[in-house]
């Protein structure tokens, strides 16, 4: 399954759409996920899921304010063909490091 962070700016109306049917009323501290990016900057997400993609999508108050008005007809997909970044995959050497710590 692939794993993709993503930062508000670049939400598709489809990602978007999904996280306003997840979250209808917003989301509480409990859902955020935070983990460390490879600058070791902590980062705060919350999750949505497709069948083969788990999107964690960056927390700020501009994610709250775009699914807060987010209405499907006013995105044209046209607009949304920039790629997202996929997030690395662990292989075994980096997962014994990490718990050897």
């Amino acid at each position: 399954m692939k794993r993709i962070i993503v930062d508000y700016k670049k939400l598709t109306p489809e990602i978007l759409s999904m996280l306003v049917d997840k979250y209808p009323d917003g989301y509480d501290d409990d859902q955020v996920i935070s983990f460390k990016n490879a600058k070791n900057e902590t980062v705060d997400a919350i999750e949505v899921r497709t069948d083969d993609t788990i999107y964690l999508v960056k927390v700020s108050t501009r994610l709250e304010n775009t699914m807060a008005n987010f209405d499907e007809d006013d995105y044209d997909d046209s607009d949304y063909n920039d790629p997202i970044v996929d997030i690395p995959e662990k292989d075994d050497e980096d997962l014994d490091e990490d718990a050897d710590k």
